[in-house]
């Protein structure tokens, strides 16, 4: 009994300790007070941020490679874009200039031919159509009575895999910006669950911020586990390194296409009708019309010199095909013309000299000319 009684006293100061101890207990009023300023946050940390963060791009600006999927800094460019009045040219790792500094992109040439910075680089690497779609929805709404030159590579057309056809997984570029519901995509094979919370996520600004935050200041971790790999770091100091400057992509080792061997490949081309990424580019254009922009579709460059025959063949009818659509549709177009050899570092990716001879020829039209410069 002794020993009993003694274990119940322990066991009461235990109790009395544990009401003692430092647990911090809220009235209603506190705890209104919390909530308020948790809204305040998510509700203005976003716009105060931008007061905060230095974001001044300037010539030949585009954005960082190692942002590629801060869709919500591209979403605050686009912003600042269209309050200069500029014409945007939208598309891919083509547009971005994969293979080349800045100062040698297509809008860089189409400034110096014109003479002054009329045209911005809303490239973004990796945006498939597809992407590139949920991209201009989600984190393009700004883009609104604006002339854009759209860019439609046909890469993403040469093969069931790059058009997302296949059935099996495929772990594609980008897939938080997809559509979740509205369209199947064959190869996409996140559940319902993921689905719901990527749905959910573009949708709010403060998460939304937060993903950018993680993306530019903690090497795309949340907070607790860069923590963890840097003890001894503050991670409040890495909030005032600022945005990474937009370096460029160096060319891949063995040079051009031309100088590695120009090898012919052979391609399974998926047919204009049936291509997932031509339907995403159909919902693009539409997209931007009924925000009442002016496009003007520019298709490729593509390196024609490395297909065999029949895949030429097949390249040719998709061409025609889409240029019938184009004109039916009353879309101008510019298909880009066949670069020399030398001018390619891949199937899509021209080097300096093929953006030059790209953006020269596209204003030489002189239709053209009058939608990009307004003369």
């Amino acid at each position: 009994m002794q020993k009993i009684s003694h274990f119940k006293l322990h066991t009461s100061n235990f109790e009395d300790d544990f009401d003692c101890s430092h647990a911090l207990r809220l009235t209603g009023r506190q705890w209104l007070l919390v909530g308020a300023v948790l809204l305040g946050l998510v509700g203005l940390g976003p716009v105060l941020w931008q007061r905060v963060e230095a974001f001044e791009p300037g010539p030949d600006y585009r954005m960082p490679y190692e942002l590629s999927s801060d869709y919500w800094l591209y979403g605050r460019y686009s912003r600042q874009l269209c309050r200069e009045l500029k014409v945007l040219v939208v598309g891919d790792s083509v547009v971005w200039g994969h293979y080349v500094p800045p100062e040698e992109t297509l809008t860089h040439h189409l400034n110096e031919l014109v003479g002054v910075e009329r045209f911005a680089n809303l490239g973004l690497d990796g945006t498939h159509p597809a992407a590139l779609e949920g991209l201009l929805r989600y984190y393009g709404p700004a883009l609104c009575g604006r002339t854009i030159l759209l860019h439609f590579n046909p890469l993403w057309l040469s093969s069931p895999k790059h058009d997302l056809q296949t059935d099996k997984e495929f772990h594609f570029n980008h897939p938080d910006l997809v559509t979740q519901f509205a369209v199947k995509i064959p190869c996409y094979k996140a559940s319902f669950s993921q689905r719901l919370r990527i749905a959910l996520r573009r949708t709010i600004p403060f998460a939304n911020w937060v993903s950018h935050l993680r993306s530019t200041y903690y090497d795309s971790k949340d907070v607790q586990t860069w923590t963890l790999d840097h003890p001894y770091d503050c991670p409040l100091r890495r909030l005032t390194r600022g945005l990474p400057q937009p370096a460029g992509i160096p060319e891949p080792s063995g040079g051009t296409w031309v100088e590695r061997g120009a090898k012919k490949a052979s391609l399974s081309w998926v047919t204009l009708d049936s291509s997932l990424q031509w339907q995403f580019l159909q919902r693009t254009i539409r997209l931007l019309h009924a925000q009442a922009n002016v496009v003007l579709v520019l298709m490729g460059p593509f390196n024609e010199h490395m297909l065999n025959p029949s895949d030429a063949a097949a390249y040719h009818t998709i061409k025609s095909q889409a240029e019938a659509w184009f004109q039916k549709n009353r879309v101008p177009y510019f298909l880009a013309p066949v670069l020399p050899a030398e001018h390619y570092v891949d199937a899509s990716h021209p080097i300096g000299a093929g953006y030059a001879r790209m953006a020269r020829e596209l204003l030489e039209q002189s239709a053209h000319k009058a939608v990009l410069t307004g003369r």
